[in-house]
């Protein structure tokens, strides 16, 4: 019988953490460029932005989306967090661009990013390939935001983080 050889599995990770500029670079693309799906950019805004996980942002729904007319914000968590004027903009366009979706289960959905079944969100991994056919790394773009978040943090607040989770270890020491 003749050996079967199969090709390598190719598998397709994200490798390490977006430098800051190549991050900023993909992000004003998302922000800018028209000939991109909307929702991509959306996605691509929040991933690079604030740091969200697909995963995360295929849960939020519409109503995590705050309008007052003025200032647009997104319940990521408690507070909401406001959306810096593009990103606003963008986030408007997609809502509205939400109730025209061709598939009709989009129509009436109350997820941000619905998926292609009645009341079901859209699936994360297709979220995850819509990025990176528009170039955002969705793991590498997460890092690089977190990083960045770090880095402007307060370092007394980054001090008291550090410090309360030291504080709960020594508290609750492992038995044994």
């Amino acid at each position: 019988m003749p050996r079967l050889t199969l090709p390598p599995q190719v598998i397709n990770q994200d490798q390490g953490p977006l430098h800051q500029h190549r991050r900023l670079a993909i992000l004003r693309r998302a922000l800018n460029d028209d000939s991109l799906p909307l929702r991509a950019r959306v996605a691509a805004a929040l991933v690079l932005l604030y740091a969200q996980p697909v995963t995360r942002i295929v849960r939020l729904t519409v109503d995590d989306v705050i309008d007052d007319g003025t200032t647009v914000t997104v319940r990521l968590g408690d507070p909401p967090s406001p959306l810096p004027e593009p990103v606003a903009d963008l986030m408007r366009a997609y809502i509205h661009s939400c109730r025209h979706l061709p598939y009709a289960s989009s129509r009436s959905s109350r997820w941000l990013f619905p998926g292609r079944q009645l009341g079901q969100p859209m699936n994360p991994v297709s979220l995850q390939v819509h990025l990176r056919e528009i170039g955002v790394p969705p793991q590498r773009g997460r890092t690089s935001a977190i990083r960045q978040l770090v880095l402007l943090r307060v370092p007394a607040t980054a001090m008291s983080v550090v410090s309360t989770q030291f504080i709960q270890v020594v508290d609750h020491p492992q038995p044994g």
